[in-house]
């Protein structure tokens, strides 16, 4: 990895919001590819970030101004990643819902979602279930849905959500994946709901939804 690379991977990995962007403008500038900088600097700097909190070496904070520090050299390497014409690898949505206000677990799992590739589309918090089957509806290329909850009175509603979204699968035949998570969730209760995938926390998530992904080329 080239020096300019490893600056922007280090910066991101540690929260360096102020000058990532910065960074990520003199690669640009010094001949470097977009999206290197996109998958070696920034999304390689988000697994490190990833691994370390699911061994309890950094926690909530660093993780969410990590994803803070991608996000700005995101917004920087936007039109030279359009220019070289790179996709994201898949596009899912995300929300709380119904009754829940809670967000900061659902914009950390975001943000770690983004970092691993995705386009997310992010419905906030409170969200009715029809909210998550019509934006479904209205965009063909969702392969992703992801509920949240926070609170134990508001499972029903991901319960809800859950029937629905299963109930849109089979009626139409489209290719989906539902995962989900939030403090008071369980494996069990993923299962018991009808849900693809459950994580415990948003590093977990990013690797959930990358392998959602792939079972889904994989015809699963």
């Amino acid at each position: 990895m080239s020096e300019k690379l490893q600056a922007i991977k280090t910066a991101v990995e540690n929260g360096k919001v102020k000058v990532v962007a910065g960074l990520v403008e003199e690669a640009l500038a010094a001949g470097e590819g977009a999206k290197e900088i996109l998958n070696e600097a920034m999304i390689g700097a988000m697994s490190v970030v990833g691994e370390k909190f699911k061994n309890n070496e950094i926690f909530v904070p660093e993780m969410l101004i990590a994803a803070r520090a991608m996000k700005k050299g995101v917004e920087v390497l936007a039109p030279a990643l359009k220019d070289a014409g790179s996709e994201p690898i898949g596009k899912l949505i995300i929300g709380t819902v119904a009754g829940d206000l809670h967000d900061i677990g659902k914009n950390l799992v975001a943000m770690m979602i983004e970092g691993a590739g995705f386009e997310v589309l992010d419905l906030g918090v409170d969200v009715p279930t029809e909210k998550f089957v019509d934006t479904l509806k209205e965009d063909p290329s969702i392969q992703i849905v992801a509920l949240s909850a926070l609170l134990t009175t508001t499972m029903p509603a991901m319960k809800d959500a859950t029937d629905a979204l299963n109930a849109y699968r089979k009626e139409t035949g489209r290719k989906l994946k539902i995962l989900v998570g939030g403090a008071p969730i369980t494996q069990a209760y993923a299962d018991e709901i009808g849900a693809d995938g459950y994580s415990e926390d948003a590093a977990s998530a990013a690797e959930l939804a990358k392998k959602a992904l792939a079972d889904l080329k994989a015809g699963k």
